[in-house]
């Protein structure tokens, strides 16, 4: 049997990476390691093709060869997936859709053939075998959260991998928490469950034997959630990144309470972990509390963050606007709180009530749920009436964009990062070699400091970091290529209006 595993394109965004892209000649930010995981799940003596439509198209060749199509999307690809699936079931073919888009609402796949819902280490055997029997049901539903022990090694071989800026491998699933916007303890649970030490490594050693190397980005929604399993697994993964001469650079998500942790930061360090993102959402304790997000309320948050930098981790954080609670001067309180982090890549997204979450059913009881929810908080699209008023909501959203993603404050927050940060672990070997940095940074001084109109601002950038950081210079052309990234949304965002 042929089976094509099709992963639907994402629209533009902060997240998408798409301008930073060019310049580090990818095409996407990561493979799609649900589908990968999927396809190690499939009988050994079927065939299987993986397109991203993220890296190249979805051609009628691709869809003819198949005897089934498999779909899996989240909410923000979703209007991509459902043109996918109509294209397929045109042309005649079974099509099976799976991911957190249609676990949390099943219902937006109703061409789909087969829809499971759910994590589906469990449900997804028992498809195979009802395949064979003849008897395979349209929805398969997980009763429980699987043991993720179960979960086979991704077939990371499927992709292109050189079109990706990182590889993406997965420890755990839930979150402790109780974030009242948050959506993944809806759909993981709120007790993490953690692969075996065995099983990262196993994973770690198929994707060093595919020749790629650099970074990684563990996608656990919250890495640290069950410490214990965490304190178990790092030094194996220390001494793993020792033996094969540190080929991989690892970047995850944490809670903020890491910071609490010297014996877990210097663990991870070892590791080899170079950027943590965070979930700080706001400086307001306030906003903080309606959130639920007591974990942010327990600690000076600068001084967290300042803490894991300390440690030779970059921090990212992800912040939010738009909460009942937020004062008049959030917006000032956000940009303030920002700078004096000095977090480089900060993600601001307007808040945004997902699918069947705490704040999703408190709105609809409040009668202030709309409908419009896209899996974008960054296109200031609202799906529901803010406290403050809306126009006013948005343009101080704005106004943040501009503050935070113009160069100079860009290129100012980075320095002050690469300066908290130090030097810190061996820079991992990366695919192509010196060939491929230096053909980075052609483009970078191309593009910044040639072609841009605030090539000024890069050039007094890069003479600092020639000054001050001469061991993070790859890491500073990054940020540098991440920074126009966002600078060129913030202005396709601000003048083309897409926020009105």
């Amino acid at each position: 049997m042929n089976i094509l595993l099709v992963y639907p394109t994402f629209p533009d965004s902060y997240w998408s990476f798409r301008h930073a892209l060019g310049l580090e000649n990818r095409r996407s930010a990561f493979p799609p390691l649900g589908l990968l995981t999927i396809a190690a799940m499939l009988p050994g003596s079927w065939r299987r093709r993986l397109v991203d439509m993220n890296v190249q198209p979805l051609r009628a060749p691709d869809i003819a060869w198949a005897d089934m199509v498999f779909v899996s999307a989240m909410r923000i690809q979703g209007e991509s997936m459902t043109r996918v699936i109509r294209r397929c079931k045109r042309m005649g073919k079974r099509v099976v859709v799976g991911g957190p888009y249609v676990s949390s609402t099943p219902e937006e796949a109703r061409e789909a053939d087969h829809v499971f819902v759910g994590e589906a280490e469990a449900t997804f055997p028992e498809f195979v075998r009802d395949l064979a029997a003849g008897t395979a049901r349209r929805v398969y539903e997980a009763g429980e959260r699987p043991d993720v022990t179960t979960s086979p090694v991704p077939e990371f071989r499927l992709a292109a991998l050189n079109q990706y800026l990182a590889m993406p491998l997965q420890y755990s699933r839930g979150c402790p928490f109780r974030c009242e916007f948050c959506d993944i303890i809806e759909l993981y649970g709120r007790v993490p469950r953690t692969k075996s030490n065995g099983q990262m490594l196993a994973e770690l050693d198929a994707l060093y034997r595919t020749g790629r190397r650099g970074a990684v980005f563990i996608v656990d929604d919250n890495f640290i959630g069950n410490k214990r399993s965490v304190r178990t697994l790092l030094p194996h993964l220390a001494e793993w990144s020792e033996r094969h001469r540190w080929p991989f650079a690892f970047a995850t998500e944490a809670s903020i309470n890491l910071a609490d942790d010297d014996e877990l930061l210097g663990a991870m360090r070892r590791a080899g972990f170079r950027r943590i993102f965070i979930g700080i959402e706001t400086p307001d304790e306030g906003s903080l509390r309606e959130a639920q997000k007591g974990q942010n309320t327990r600690r000076d948050m600068l001084d967290g963050i300042r803490k894991v930098q300390s440690y030779g981790m970059e921090v990212m954080g992800g912040f939010i606007v738009g909460f009942d609670n937020d004062p008049d001067d959030i917006f000032e309180k956000q940009i303030d709180f920002i700078r004096a982090s000095a977090i480089p890549l900060a993600m601001v997204g307007l808040l945004t009530a997902a699918p069947h979450t705490q704040l999703w059913r408190r709105l609809e009881r409040e009668g202030r749920l709309l409908t419009g929810f896209t899996g974008n908080n960054t296109d200031g699209v609202l799906n529901f009436t803010p406290r403050m008023e809306p126009g006013r909501l948005v343009a101080g959203y704005r106004r943040i964009l501009q503050a935070l993603y113009n160069s100079r404050a860009f290129y100012r927050r980075a320095l002050d990062s690469l300066a908290r940060v130090g030097d810190g672990m061996p820079e991992p070997e990366v695919n192509g070699g010196l060939f491929n940095r230096l053909t980075t940074l052609g483009r970078v001084l191309c593009t910044l400091g040639i072609r841009d109109p605030e090539r000024g601002e890069f050039w007094r950038y890069l003479g600092r970091v020639l000054l001050d950081h001469r061991g993070r210079i790859p890491q500073a052309i990054i940020l540098a290529a991440m920074g126009y990234h966002f600078r060129k949304l913030t202005d396709d965002v601000v003048q083309n209006r897409q926020l009105a």
